[in-house]
């Protein structure tokens, strides 16, 4: 089942198609891994928000029986992913104590989860991350990631509005990653809401790898970031990320303008221009 995991299917391995109550079913059953795995992505990406459902996600953060040959629990990494789209405060308890999860990427799929649901009550454990600084965060020897998820952990503080944690992010704004600095900036605009930190994921716009440039195109969608439309517009990727971006700053504006208004305002109407042209 190995090939399976991380896939994104539109049919369950067994090809059968899920009702709410077959997907609740399989997540439950202790036989087929896959079907589990399968499940838990199924719940969350369908926004099944049912109690019993929630039930077997918060179940599922506690799994043993899918492991990787790396030590990685894949099902564990769904279900806090779904959790946190069904935006399940009930689970934030056991979210937290996936923390202490030796599979860093399940420690991330927590931390993404937590900053979605969005209640601050998780703000020290994920505080207690970043204590040991930029010194600390290096990668583990061998592996092709840091010792904690670092995006994760600050992003999910910045969606928190977490302003007891800008000491703290503020000094990976110069980590040796890129995607780390980025997500400093991020996290430090959302908080903040200074145009520096929005300026500076524009610049990376600018940036020599594609990969890089993606991810600074959906950390501005992420943040609504609106004088970066244009730059967005601009950037040397591929024009369904730049739509996805500004179709979050479009999102973000909206809902920042006047409700009783029934006209769009002339930063609206740019953005969609700016989309218009990519189609």
């Amino acid at each position: 089942m190995q090939e399976y995991f991380g896939a994104e299917n539109l049919t369950p391995p067994d090809g059968e198609t899920l009702t709410i109550a077959k997907a609740i079913a399989n997540l439950k059953q202790k036989k087929d891994t896959g079907l589990r795995y399968y499940a838990a992505w199924w719940l969350g990406r369908f926004r099944v928000d049912d109690p019993e459902a929630i039930a077997a996600l918060i179940e599922a953060l506690e799994d043993e029986d899918l492991l990787t040959p790396d030590g990685g629990y894949p099902l564990r990494r769904n279900a806090a992913k779904a959790l946190g789209k069904l935006g399940a405060k009930e689970a934030i308890p056991a979210l937290l104590r996936c923390f202490d999860c030796d599979d860093v990427y399940v420690r991330e799929s927590a931390a993404q989860a937590l900053g979605a649901i969005g209640d601050r009550a998780s703000i020290p454990q994920l505080l207690k991350f970043l204590e040991g600084g930029v010194e600390a965060a290096q990668f583990v020897p061998g592996k092709p990631h840091l010792i904690q998820p670092y995006e994760a952990i600050i992003e999910a503080l910045g969606a928190l509005h977490a302003t007891e944690a800008i000491e703290a992010i503020a000094p990976f704004l110069e980590h040796p990653v890129e995607k780390v600095q980025y997500a400093a900036a991020r996290g430090l605009y959302q908080i903040t809401g200074e145009d520096r930190y929005g300026q500076r994921l524009i610049l990376a716009l600018q940036g020599d790898r594609l990969q890089l440039r993606r991810s600074a195109l959906m950390d501005l969608g992420a943040v609504g970031y609106l004088p970066a439309a244009e730059a967005i517009a601009e950037t040397l990727a591929e024009n369904s990320l730049k739509l996805i971006a500004l179709k979050g700053i479009l999102e973000h504006h909206l809902q920042a303008v006047s409700s009783s208004s029934l006209q769009l305002s002339e930063d609206s109407i740019r953005v969609m221009d700016f989309m218009d042209s990519l189609l």
